[in-house]
């Protein structure tokens, strides 16, 4: 009987230890939470120091960004500018084009008009291909096609630039 009553009383005793150290470890860990909540004083300058550097470092973090995202708009808005106006180039350029191969009589106004408004922008290409003439008098001026396929490339050049430019800079 001796026997049962060690391993009851061994029982009751590891209970109670159980009891105890489980209480032990709410109260540290009570401690610890009521530590951590309230820096201690030689802390807490750390931790403002700490707060201020993120802060900041948010702050300049979101001016770069803003800086960078008006940069791209205002690149935006160039680049809609040049489309723009290569879009002109083309479009006189084609037109002219279209007048050779119709075989628009050279007095009319308008035709006039296109070769005289397109002269600067074709005669840089002008005598570098010859022109195909059919018997009909259709005419297909090659250099017109190279001089709008030659602002092709430079279009591209330009947006690539631009492109360049006005994308964001990641830092890494």
């Amino acid at each position: 009987m001796s026997d049962d009553k060690v391993l009851v009383d061994e029982a009751r005793r590891s209970s109670e230890h159980q009891q105890v150290k489980s209480q032990i470890q709410r109260d540290v860990d009570t401690e610890i939470t009521a530590r951590a909540d309230r820096p201690a004083p030689s802390e807490r300058k750390e931790v403002n120091q700490a707060a201020a550097q993120l802060r900041d470092r948010a702050v300049h973090e979101v001016v770069g960004t803003e800086r960078e995202v008006q940069r791209g708009r205002n690149t935006a808005r160039i680049a809609q500018f040049v489309n723009y106006g290569f879009g002109i180039i083309y479009g006189l350029l084609g037109i002219r084009l279209i007048l050779a191969l119709i075989a628009a009589r050279p007095g009319a106004t308008f035709v006039q008009w296109i070769q005289s408004v397109t002269d600067p922008l074709y005669a840089p290409f002008r005598g570098i291909l010859p022109n195909l003439t059919s018997e009909g008098g259709y005419t297909l001026v090659l250099p017109v096609l190279f001089a709008i396929g030659m602002y092709a490339v430079l279009h591209l050049a330009v947006r690539g630039l631009l492109k360049l430019i006005g994308e964001r800079k990641t830092e890494i």
